[in-house]
């Protein structure tokens, strides 16, 4: 029984962490929240006996690290294409597609883009993300890709304020 509160208190952890990395401004301290983020998501999964949610985070944790380092195209259609043989070797039903398309944007978006042009296109992996939860039934995860969306709608604003400011 204290697993699951600890596991629990992970998944809060998790979402707090999530508000964290998207109200970051500068593209390198939002990879490295993030990268935080999926390592305590992956344990958080681990310990709620979710063995694929829990390897999907460690391997977000790995591609996020590696586009720290490069912005290489190339390096960005490796982690698409294995995304996609991972889904081609779990998907169960045509809705588990939802999640693998989620995390290909996510990854052309870490590694081909930066600034307000990255966020948008997270924003729109977010959005499949919160489709999947709901289909799903995820209420923690509702909650989180909600919150999200809000967030990163927010620091975009407020990023396009800024150069709007130092445009002018």
């Amino acid at each position: 029984m204290f697993d699951n509160y600890f596991a629990q208190a992970l998944g809060f952890i998790s979402f707090i962490l999530a508000m964290l990395c998207f109200m970051q401004k500068d593209d390198r301290h939002f990879k490295i929240m993030m990268i935080v983020m999926n390592l305590n998501h992956a344990l958080h999964y681990y310990l709620l006996n979710a063995v694929t949610s829990s390897l999907c985070s460690l391997f977000a944790v790995g591609r996020t690290a590696v586009s720290l380092q490069t912005k290489a195209k190339w390096v960005a259609s490796l982690f698409i294409i294995l995304t996609m043989l991972i889904g081609y070797f779990t998907i169960s039903q045509w809705t588990d597609y939802i999640a693998i398309v989620g995390s290909c944007i996510g990854t052309y978006a870490l590694f081909c883009l930066n600034g307000i042009k990255m966020r948008l296109v997270v924003f729109v992996g977010s959005c499949l993300w919160l489709i999947n939860n709901v289909i799903v039934g995820s209420l923690g995860g509702i909650l989180l890709e909600t919150t999200v969306i809000i967030i990163n709608s927010t620091t975009i604003y407020k990023l396009h304020k800024h150069d709007i400011a130092n445009k002018g």
